[in-house]
């Protein structure tokens, strides 16, 4: 049985969070789909509040920490990516993009990516198209086409007969990824990986 990795980035300050509750449960989503497919899954979620430190020394100095590191190398390692931020000032949060600012821009060609966001308001759901999406297009990620954006009231709410709650949105979400990174090539043995590049920039100091 092929083994599927998928991994959730929470940019979420707060905990509990649901920054982090939106990412669970869209991996939920996923891995029943996958399961259905007769596929096994390894999750993994990384808490980017608990590498906020990491990644402020990492762009000062240019050398990550061994946990920062891994979590790069578990994001471009995985095959499938969902990325979920909380919305500041009309945009993803500076601590989203500050580790996403640390992954080679080469290194999520083609991977799936699902976005979400969570928010106070529905007002902010156009953060996903008008800040999210371009960010991972120009990372080269296969941006799905549909994300989840979490306001304060669609929580505990399944909708009506005219506007999809949130578990039938995070239900639609996960099963379009789920076939997304069922359908990837898997990447062949032997095949170079590429290098991160916070690592890659380490390298380039100690020569």
């Amino acid at each position: 049985m092929q083994t599927l990795k998928l991994v959730a980035v929470s940019a979420g300050l707060s905990s509990p969070s649901s920054t982090r509750l939106l990412a669970d449960r869209l991996l939920q989503a996923a891995r029943y789909r996958l399961a259905e497919q007769e596929y096994a899954v390894d999750v993994q979620v990384v808490e980017l509040r608990d590498l906020a430190v990491d990644i402020a020394n990492n762009l000062v100095t240019g050398f990550p920490s061994g946990r920062l590191q891994d979590a790069i190398d578990a994001v471009t390692g995985a095959d499938g990516v969902i990325a979920v931020t909380p919305v500041f000032t009309a945009s993803y949060s500076g601590l989203f993009k500050s580790f996403f600012d640390l992954v080679d821009p080469a290194a999520l060609t083609g991977t799936p990516v699902l976005i979400g966001a969570t928010g106070g308001t529905a007002r902010h759901s156009l953060v996903l198209d008008h800040a999210l999406r371009p960010l991972f297009a120009y990372l080269r990620a296969q941006v799905l086409p549909t994300a989840v954006y979490a306001a304060s009231e669609d929580w505990g709410t399944g909708g009506d007969a005219y506007t999809e709650g949130l578990p039938s949105r995070i239900t639609r979400a996960g099963t379009e990824f789920a076939d997304a990174v069922a359908a990837r090539p898997s990447r062949r043995a032997g095949e170079d990986e590429v290098v991160p590049f916070a690592r890659q920039l380490a390298d380039l100091r100690m020569d």
